[in-house]
């Protein structure tokens, strides 16, 4: 066993990594990388609290205590009651236990599987190159053979929602306890003040009605003081009420505004594998209709449950106050009651999450459609978007109809069970009377209170629908907010100085599910150079790409810019020098100077005219109507290809990135269009390193090198003329291109000719 426990010159314990606040400035070994974090939310007694296990290259740290990787630890992982525990073992000698609810288990399998590779590096045992054991893109788990499902990321899809769930959003509420724990006293207040009228009965029937109907004169005074107390307490509670429904409708706003933000804020931080196995309609959904779902149940049916049992409670108790055998008979319904809302809970609880996932396709077909309006008109697929959206809507309705069919069975049979047990107590209650064990009065105070008992039960169960829903919204959420980047910040990050923009890859590999992308490459950019990227379609050019903008992280080796690892640098930090032009840029809906300042909000406009100016963008932006206060339609729409793309070239120029990134700038575009465009991006690209895939390697001719790749592998690199030289694999790539160019050439000849013949 190696293990290394810290201190300070004090003796306090410093946390080797600063991911327990004990030691912030600790940092790590040179060369030495977090792989993998696990945030451990219970203790050893299973109580809730927050510390971070980190597993580096080199070791696994936890609090003050920390053990070097070695072959003879292992790392066990398991589940039970819906908690998880992770052993860390020495041979048969368990060295530490974590426990931790089972939201944290991808991150707990993404840290098990990181732990295994890291010592089999440690211990210098490669992995074979062509390893048939495929893994999850997004959690790094071992894939089952022939599968491409992850059974880890399939939890959010096959896991029940549970009632427990929303005990989980106590961590949205606990900045309102102050308000929520006023909004409960008021509720207790009100709950007493509607009880205190049936109590009020008994006074006014024994001592003002029957003694009135015997031949007594009605005394005035008790009269007006029992009215005016039901006056009152009416009066009491509609304030409270009040007072109570207004306060904690605005706690439970906020509480869902949190948590749509938060929810939005974890997604922008997701890697982009995960928005590849997503609907951008059901993402939609969740954000949207789950949360306000999840608002409506706190504001309205949360009060509603809570007052529903302080009433139940409270009547109860005055019941057996008052008669304990009365008491025990209106009780009689409550057993069968229960037993139902168990047994329907358990149809709910997994038909609301179904319903939801088929409304998610419901919204899919619109994020689908609307956007893509002109292409379905132009191919007059109008009746197929419609048959699509159709048969989504039926699978919604056939989903609720089954669910309704349950639920109308449910309701009314509770409140014939209710309706039996008033029945009972006023045939039990007669007899009572007709014995002179108790008054009028009593019994109708008591049918008063238990009309209460019961339409209070009746509301419960009714609330049984609402909560349900609300839970199969909830895990939706937490689905979202579970999830673990692939792509995660540094625990201590690393601050980049000023970048010269030198590119080392170092045996780099990359895995994309069960397919190998990037195996062992290496490669050094020097600062300042353009490198152009070639290769077939599929030899892992754009991949590569990614990797370099770590969109994704590589599975071996490392990335260095400058010499510091990007893994060690905050994502949004190593990005703001990164200058990025697609195939197909996007533009949002706006102003065309809020697009090009898109990466620079605080831009003047001298700076948006200057880049769009570079750009040779400036002429055809004054063309328009407002110049640059022209408004962009969604996704660029009204303006050309060549024109979308000046744009977003000028977004690149004025953030002025040390690293440039060119993806098919050009392939899209007219030949005219492309000459601008090249003018535009021979400005961008001075003074920058520049990483640049072309379609036409005409385009690439003033590349410093050109970096040939097949099947994830560097097969060529050097200039142009170099390579044409040697007539390798860029030479064939070269000539079969200048084939296909004087092929078009002669057919568009021979049609030029033909249509000349004709016109004679």
């Amino acid at each position: 066993m190696h293990q290394h426990p810290s201190a300070d010159a004090r003796g306090k314990p410093v946390d080797p990594f600063g991911v327990a606040a004990q030691a912030p400035n600790a940092g790590l070994a040179p060369e030495e990388n977090v792989l993998a974090t696990l945030e451990v939310d219970l203790d050893e007694q299973l109580r809730f609290t927050k510390r971070v296990l980190t597993l580096s290259s080199r070791r696994l740290a936890f609090l003050d205590r920390e053990w070097l990787l070695n072959k003879s630890l292992a790392l066990r992982l398991s589940d039970h009651a819906g908690v998880g525990s992770l052993e860390l073992h020495d041979g048969e000698i368990r060295l530490a236990v974590w426990h931790f609810t089972l939201g944290a288990q991808v991150q707990a399998n993404r840290l098990v599987e990181q732990f295994e590779r890291a010592q089999a590096a440690t211990a210098g045992q490669a992995q074979p190159e062509d390893d048939d054991t495929a893994q999850c893109p997004t959690c790094h788990a071992p894939l089952p053979p022939d599968s491409e499902e992850c059974p880890t990321c399939a939890r959010e899809l096959t896991t029940p929602p549970s009632t427990w769930v929303l005990l989980r959003l106590w961590r949205f509420a606990k900045p309102y306890q102050a308000q929520l724990i006023t909004g409960f006293l008021l509720t207790l207040a009100s709950t007493g003040a509607t009880l205190v009228a049936p109590y009020l009965t008994i006074p006014l029937m024994d001592k003002v009605l029957i003694p009135f109907q015997n031949g007594q004169a009605i005394d005035p005074w008790l009269v007006t003081w029992l009215l005016s107390g039901l006056f009152g307490s009416a009066v009491l509670a509609w304030g409270l009420n009040w007072a109570r429904t207004y306060l904690l409708a605005l706690v439970s706003e906020r509480i869902s505004a949190d948590l749509r933000t938060a929810t939005f804020d974890h997604l922008l931080k997701l890697s982009l594998d995960y928005f590849g196995s997503k609907r951008t309609g059901d993402l939609m959904s969740r954000i949207g209709s789950e949360t306000d779902r999840i608002s409506v149940f706190l504001s309205l049916h949360a009060l509603d449950f809570a007052t529903d049992v302080l009433m139940i409670g409270m009547t109860a108790l005055i019941l057996f106050s008052i008669n304990p055998w009365l008491a025990l008979v209106t009780l009689l319904p409550l057993p069968f009651i229960g037993w139902m809302i168990h047994l329907v809970r358990d149809r709910l609880r997994t038909g609301f999450e179904k319903i939801d996932r088929v409304w998610g396709q419901v919204t899919n077909v619109l994020a689908d459609t609307i956007p893509g309006i002109r292409v379905v008109k132009a191919f007059a697929q109008e009746s197929r978007e419609s048959k699509r959206f159709r048969e989504a809507n039926v699978h919604n309705l056939e989903l609720n109809d089954k669910l309704n069919k349950t639920w109308s069975l449910f309701s009314p049979t509770v409140a014939l069970l209710t309706e039996m047990g008033l029945l009972v107590v006023w045939a039990f209650g007669i007899w009572l009377v007709s014995h002179q064990q108790i008054t009028v009065g009593v019994l109708t105070a008591f049918i008063a209170y238990i009309g209460r008992f019961y339409g209070r039960l009746d509301s419960m169960s009714r609330i049984v629908s609402v909560t349900q829903k609300a839970a199969a919204g909830a895990k939706r959420i937490f689905d979202i907010l579970d999830h673990v980047s692939n792509v995660p910040d540094p625990v201590n990050p690393v601050a980049l100085p000023t970048v010269q923009g030198g590119i080392q890859m170092e045996g780099i590999g990359f895995r994309y599910g069960s397919r190998t992308v990037i195996r062992d490459l290496s490669l050094d950019i020097r600062p300042g150079e353009m490198i152009g990227l070639v290769g077939h379609s599929g030899s892992g050019k754009s991949t590569l790409v990614n990797l370099i903008c770590r969109f994704y992280d590589v599975s071996e080796g490392a990335i260095k810019v400058d010499g510091v690892d990007i893994r060690r640098v905050a994502v949004a930090d190593f990005r703001r020098h990164i200058g990025l032009v697609l195939q197909e840029p996007f533009l949002f809906f706006g102003t065309i100077a809020e697009n090009i300042a898109y990466g620079k909000p605080d831009a003047t406009r001298e700076e948006i005219v200057a880049a769009a100016r570079a750009a040779h963008a400036h002429e055809f932006i004054l063309r328009l109507a407002n110049g640059y206060d022209s408004l962009v339609g969604e996704r660029g729409q009204g303006l050309s290809g060549g024109e979308r793309q000046r744009i977003s070239i000028a977004r690149a120029l004025l953030i002025d990135p040390r690293l440039l990134i060119l993806d098919e700038a050009t392939s899209s575009v007219d030949t005219e269009t492309e000459k601008e465009i090249q003018k535009a991006l021979d400005n961008l690209v001075k003074g920058r390193t520049t990483i640049a895939i072309a379609h036409r390697l005409s385009t690439l001719r003033k590349a410093d090198r050109l970096v040939v790749m097949d099947r994830g592998q560097v097969v060529e690199v050097g200039p142009h003329d170099e390579l044409m030289a040697k007539q390798g694999a860029y030479w064939r790539l070269y000539e079969a291109q200048a084939r296909k160019e004087q092929e078009a050439a002669a057919v568009l000849g021979d049609d030029s000719d033909g249509d000349e013949g004709d016109g004679v």
